[in-house]
């Protein structure tokens, strides 16, 4: 049994026919990177994982329950389910550690010293212990991301799904994020990530998914998809590339 499963999963936007029957399982501990062309369903079956959107076709499973189906119980799920936007979505009144600690005391019902001491923990995990008491605006745009990772691991999430997280930042600020989450995989967090950083999906990557027209059109470890993809989609994109 995969850790997460997307079974035959169909979405549409109106008539748009936005993702067309995607199988797809990620592995505990597996690192898969989603690429592909604007428009190709990459971020759309990410928002499907945690009922941010819902399908009309297939199902998705997490640790082998229906995620998908319409009894689930969607708030105990997305406890299991971690999620990084590209836009940082703090709460501006709030501290870092504030930002941190708000779910886990009103979602998980930790006492609020606990949750603060895990706050500090996970700020200091990203690098962000000296700006545990500052407030969005104070922090950078690489900060604000870092923030937002603390945050959703501090619902101690089964999978992390990370939605082109570094694309809103300053190229300076791009590595410190990446950073992070390089660390989180070598860690074994399971991890379903949508990006355009290619350095990162080569080396990070234990599985390369090109999606393209709502379809997974190639799944390949990065050393055969980077040096030889065995689709001419997947080489079609890749000339664009490089």
């Amino acid at each position: 049994m995969s850790l997460l499963e997307f079974d035959e999963v169909d979405k549409y936007f109106g008539e748009t026919h936005v993702l067309k029957d995607v199988d797809l399982n990620v592995e505990e501990g597996e690192v898969c990177v989603i690429i592909g062309p604007s428009g190709s369903g990459k971020s759309t079956l990410l928002r499907c994982a945690n009922r941010l959107e819902e399908i009309q076709g297939g199902e998705i499973r997490l640790e082998g329950q229906s995620i998908s189906a319409a009894d689930a119980d969607i708030n105990r799920l997305r406890q299991r389910i971690g999620m990084v936007f590209q836009s940082f979505n703090l709460f501006p009144h709030k501290t870092a550690r504030e930002n941190v600690t708000l779910a886990p005391t009103k979602v998980k019902g930790l006492k609020e010293g606990d949750a603060e001491r895990r706050a500090d923990e996970l700020l200091d995990r990203v690098g962000l212990g000296a700006q545990s008491n500052s407030y969005p605006n104070q922090l950078s745009g690489g900060q604000q991301q870092r923030v937002a990772i603390a945050r959703a691991l501090a619902m101690d999430p089964h999978v992390m799904l990370f939605d082109e997280v570094t694309s809103a930042l300053d190229p300076e600020l791009v590595g410190e994020v990446l950073d992070v989450m390089h660390d989180l995989a070598e860690e074994g967090m399971t991890m379903l990530v949508v990006t355009h950083e290619m350095g990162f999906a080569r080396e990070v990557g234990d599985r390369i998914v090109l999606m393209a027209d709502g379809k997974v059109v190639e799944d390949s470890p990065p050393e055969v998809f980077f040096e030889n993809p065995k689709t001419d989609r997947g080489k079609q994109f890749l000339s664009k590339l490089l």
